[in-house]
């Protein structure tokens, strides 16, 4: 006979969780602070990608990063405009050939917390703007194409994952692209390091002077979007930002192009059984 867990008794003595919060949080800066070596700025993190794990959606893919972040994604289309389709939440708008993400990644410069419209429709114009100029739009005059993005745990950099994750799911649902948009993004730390940091963690983002994301078509060689802002120092500086981000989103590249090829065979091994 299965116990009932609901009759156990707790400890006579407790506290709440929300008591160890602070103390937490503290021993993370503490240990990213003079106790930790300093992260070599130009290196990469580990980054997972898997095309094709959704069988709800026309295609999907899901993008993790050292760092913590991990990214959901879902594509939908091409559908004709007036055809009612999935809806993933607000901030969708219809339109002749347009490619429409879901509200649902961070923006590097602000925060995104829960019922936080306006964040929200800024990550849904900054996809869009990543995502238009790699999809061939001239050949869907009057379709809509949904991407529904859910950013399921934020370590940084949060934004330019969704940009990867959404470019994946949209090749997987059999859109016709010219490049898949690859994102990466960098902050600056605060006065006196002076040198950029490829893929930030989200304490190095809090504290960071300065964000750039940049989401490139690396077959292309082609700067599909570049969103950033603060004090980032004279203009040579965010050219070496620039420069930065693309070496790293074209290190990037192979393990996404890997993912969504993999993602091909095992669909045509599930055909063929």
């Amino acid at each position: 006979m299965p116990l009932d867990h609901r009759r156990l008794r707790g400890p006579e003595e407790s506290q709440p969780p929300a008591l160890w919060a602070g103390t937490a949080a503290e021993d993370e800066e503490d240990e990213e602070g003079a106790g930790a070596a300093p992260r070599d700025p130009c290196a990469l993190r580990p980054l997972f990608a898997r095309a094709g794990l959704l069988s709800q959606a026309q295609g999907s893919a899901y993008v993790e990063l050292g760092s913590g972040t991990k990214v959901l994604c879902a594509a939908w289309g091409p559908r004709e405009a007036a055809e009612p389709g999935p809806d993933p939440g607000e901030g969708r708008r219809e339109g002749a050939g347009r490619a429409q993400p879901e509200p649902a990644a961070e923006p590097q410069h602000q925060r995104l917390q829960p019922g936080h419209v306006g964040a929200e429709r800024e990550a849904a114009a900054a996809l869009r703007e990543a995502l238009e100029p790699a999809v061939r739009l001239g050949r869907y005059p009057r379709a809509r194409l949904a991407v529904s993005a859910l950013l399921l745990q934020d370590g940084g950099s949060a934004l330019a994952a969704a940009v990867s994750a959404a470019a994946l799911a949209l090749a997987d649902a059999g859109v016709e692209m010219y490049d898949l948009a690859v994102g990466c993004a960098l902050c600056r730390p605060p006065a006196p390091v002076a040198s950029w940091m490829l893929q930030p963690a989200e304490p190095e983002e809090r504290r960071a002077a300065a964000h750039l994301t940049l989401a490139l078509l690396p077959a292309l060689n082609q700067v599909s979007a570049v969103l950033g802002g603060g004090r980032g120092g004279p203009p040579e500086d965010w050219a070496q930002a620039l420069r930065l981000g693309l070496d790293g989103c074209h290190r990037q590249y192979p393990v996404l192009r890997q993912s969504l090829l993999r993602a091909a065979q095992r669909r045509d091994a599930a055909a063929a059984a």
